[in-house]
């Protein structure tokens, strides 16, 4: 399987100055937006089996990242979606674990307690999340306490005004630096493409991310008002592949926010199949960033083996 060894060896003339960084982000083929979006279209129209449509919301539960990040967040909370986590049906305990669960880097020893034994991760969102407006030493520090907590996976947000404004070397110094903080965590970086404007944006942001030692992109934070769509994804699905065939390194994708039900995530599925094909078709590699589709899945689940669905007190409200 390929492997998410760094691939900073192989841009490293690209990476030498911001000059020659933005020469290379902008010397990156131009999106064809209404292709782009006609393609992400047609492939979500594909009708999917009955047995098939099993597997895909067995799959698509298990790369769910089961997510708290409020304010009201409390060590109850926590727990309780940790159990929901390693047993998301107690009625069946065929379903299968979520892949992880989100926390803010203070809920972290929590999460990491609640999960123990289980095998479903703990990944924390840091670097000032989800803003970002920080100085790097206080995200450097928001990192290394999630680490230091027990955090298997690290979620990261960009500079999105460094971007912005064309300061990209500032913005891969910076995924540098939170990758050397996140130790053998693996790191999520988040570009917020709601705000990022363009999908040319997006495609240069992924190679970015990519280039800095991300082992995934990610679409959103899930707080602004366009979070993940099949578009955008399937550009970075587009991006992860072609990064692939250049390096040998392989890159996940993880669409967050605004996936809320069974079809919805099955054509996400269909993205990945049909755009990189079954050496995604793993949480090691692809991720969900939308907790309430959980509950969905289980009551679609549920209908497939009962032939009805289940009433309104059948799954826990979030």
């Amino acid at each position: 399987m390929p492997t998410t060894a760094s691939a900073a060896p192989a841009f490293a003339d690209v990476t030498t100055s911001d000059s020659a960084l933005r020469r290379f982000l902008h010397g990156l083929p131009g999106v064809d937006a209404v292709g782009l979006e006609a393609r992400a279209a047609s492939l979500g129209t594909r009708s999917i089996k009955t047995t098939a449509k099993a597997y895909a919301i067995d799959l698509a539960i298990s790369m769910i990242d089961l997510t708290t990040l409020e304010g009201a967040d409390t060590p109850g909370k926590v727990r309780a979606l940790a159990a929901k986590a390693v047993n998301p049906d107690p009625s069946d305990r065929t379903t299968p674990t979520t892949a992880a669960v989100c926390v803010y880097p203070d809920m972290v020893a929590t999460a990491k307690e609640a999960l123990r034994g289980s095998g479903v991760k703990v990944a924390s969102v840091a670097t000032a999340f989800p803003a970002g407006r920080a100085a790097l030493p206080v995200k450097l520090a928001d990192t290394r306490d999630a680490v230091a907590a027990g955090a298997d996976e690290i979620d990261m947000v960009i500079d999105r005004g460094a971007f912005l404004a064309g300061n990209y070397m500032k913005v891969y110094e910076e995924i540098r630096a939170v990758k050397e903080a996140s130790g053998e965590a693996r790191l999520k970086v988040i570009f917020e493409t709601g705000e990022l404007s363009t999908y040319d944006n997006i495609r240069r942001a992924s190679w970015l991310g990519m280039m800095a030692g991300a082992d995934f992109i990610k679409t959103s934070t899930g707080k602004v008002a366009v979070n993940a769509t099949p578009a955008n994804t399937l550009l970075m699905l587009e991006a992860v592949r072609d990064f692939r065939e250049q390096t040998g390194v392989q890159i996940g994708v993880k669409p967050a926010g605004g996936i809320r039900n069974t079809k919805e995530a099955i054509k996400f599925l269909v993205l990945v199949n049909e755009t990189v094909g079954e050496d995604w078709l793993d949480n090691h590699w692809f991720r969900f960033g939308a907790s309430s589709l959980l509950n969905d899945l289980l009551m679609q689940r549920q209908k497939l083996a009962t032939g009805r669905y289940s009433g309104p007190d059948y799954v826990t409200v979030d």
